[in-house]
């Protein structure tokens, strides 16, 4: 518990701490018509009632470009501006951000321009996952990345108990050539390397259900080439394939493949009005597996997401659906998982399925006034031809960003204990 007290000091401090900026206005004389940010071959205009966004600036926060279009219709303060350019030199990693001011078609308004410079070359160090379950222990991965003008290079580090049935730390190294071509098409290598840990309530189930799914393994390895393409604005198509290798528990024993062809269709939108701001971010994903392609394994594997966000001042409002189904004898690790610290929070996920299922279905629905959260979900996860036992659950917490801080309930009769979730939820 003493790292779930310190979870909560550190959390309280961000939450509530902050600092103050001096909106002293230095120029009353211009009024400010409108906003622009550009770059070697794209622009971005904001305007009060309309925002062309590029590709570029999508990955803006929500608070950056508020702040932004309320420069619109305001005296201009130069002094905003400077700190205006330093938000969006750290949130786009550029190499330099400089502004200037144009004069408008009315007396006395100006535009005003933010010219991005991109970073040729530069290193980073992300988190890309740090949660704690007291079902399931810490789960945690990060990465160390660098970038050569279009090219990116990143090796990471990961141990992760919530997505699989099984327990996974390793590391994985990845190529990206984010224009192959054009700026519609990438390309993406990726060798992952994976050391498994199993739950013992998994090993016994697989015992008697092994029909449905592989046997346990000790490693896994996967090569996987992508090419990623922007078909339109908010339209894009990934297209690849999956070399998977497992080895198993017993020593010389011959390991099995898993290779298969993969597609992901993504469509995500930003609808931004005066005093709301949605997102829609859905996806269907399949994945096939085939003798055809030398794998011990043949199957299909089709899932789709859909996430819904409504910000209206302090209130928001987020809906997440996730439902798949998997038609052949898939490994374990292409099975379907609920009972971790997103998707039917408050439940244990080897209490539901300790080998998960082959088909699923999910909805969280959360409720967030500033820091204050509320959620629901629902869900079940089983096998064809088992009956299909829905589960709900409850929570509340605090949340700032992607750190949450929360605990979950089972709705069910009899003892009901709760599981505390903290971290970066993403």
């Amino acid at each position: 518990m003493k790292y779930a007290w310190l979870g909560c000091l550190v959390f309280g401090g961000l939450l509530f701490g902050g600092t103050q900026d001096s909106d002293i206005n230095v120029n009353t004389r211009y009024t400010v018509d409108a906003v622009t940010i550009f770059g070697k071959g794209w622009k971005t205009t904001f305007l009060e009632n309309h925002t062309d966004q590029a590709e570029q600036t999508q990955s803006l926060t929500s608070k950056l470009k508020a702040d932004l279009v309320d420069l619109i219709g305001h005296k201009l303060n130069p002094g905003v501006l400077d700190t205006l350019a330093q938000r969006i030199k750290k949130e786009l990693s550029a190499r330099e951000v400089t502004h200037r001011l144009l004069r408008s078609d009315t007396p006395d308004h100006v535009q005003v321009e933010f010219e991005v410079t991109p970073n040729r070359g530069g290193a980073d160090l992300n988190v890309t996952q740090f949660a704690y379950n007291s079902r399931l222990g810490w789960s945690g991965a990060g990465e160390a990345g660098f970038n050569l003008q279009q090219h990116y290079f990143m090796l990471g580090l990961v141990s992760d108990g919530e997505w699989l049935p099984e327990r996974n730390a390793g590391f994985n190294v990845r190529y990206e050539d984010r224009r192959l071509g054009s700026d519609r098409i990438s390309l993406r290598l990726q060798f992952e390397s994976y050391h498994d840990q199993w739950n013992s309530s998994t090993l016994q189930a697989l015992k008697t259900e092994s029909r449905f799914t592989s046997d346990a393994y000790r490693d896994r390895q996967n090569f996987q080439p992508m090419v990623a393409i922007s078909l339109a604005k908010p339209l894009s198509i990934e297209v690849g394939a999956s070399f998977e290798r497992f080895d198993s528990q017993i020593p010389g024993a011959p390991g099995e493949a898993a290779n298969a062809v993969f597609t992901t269709l993504r469509y995500r939108r930003q609808l931004e009005g005066a005093e709301n701001q949605q997102d829609i971010d859905a996806s269907y994903a399949m994945r096939v597996a085939a003798k055809t392609l030398a794998s011990d394994f043949s199957y299909a594997r089709h899932s789709a997401r859909l996430h819904y966000h409504l910000q209206r001042g302090k209130h928001s409002f987020s809906d997440n659906f996730w439902g798949g189904v998997v038609t052949g004898r898939a490994p374990l690790d292409d099975r379907f998982v609920l009972g971790n610290s997103t998707y039917l929070r408050g439940w244990n996920k080897f209490e539901i399925d300790p080998i998960g299922g082959n088909r699923v279905v999910c909805n969280s629905v959360d409720y967030r006034y500033g820091p204050f959260q509320a959620f629901y979900d629902t869900g079940a996860v089983w096998d064809e031809g088992q009956p299909a036992v829905a589960r709900h659950s409850a929570g509340i917490g605090l949340r700032a960003s992607v750190l949450s801080l929360a605990v979950a309930f089972p709705l069910r009769g009899g003892h009901v204990e709760p599981i505390f979730i903290m971290g970066l939820l993403y």
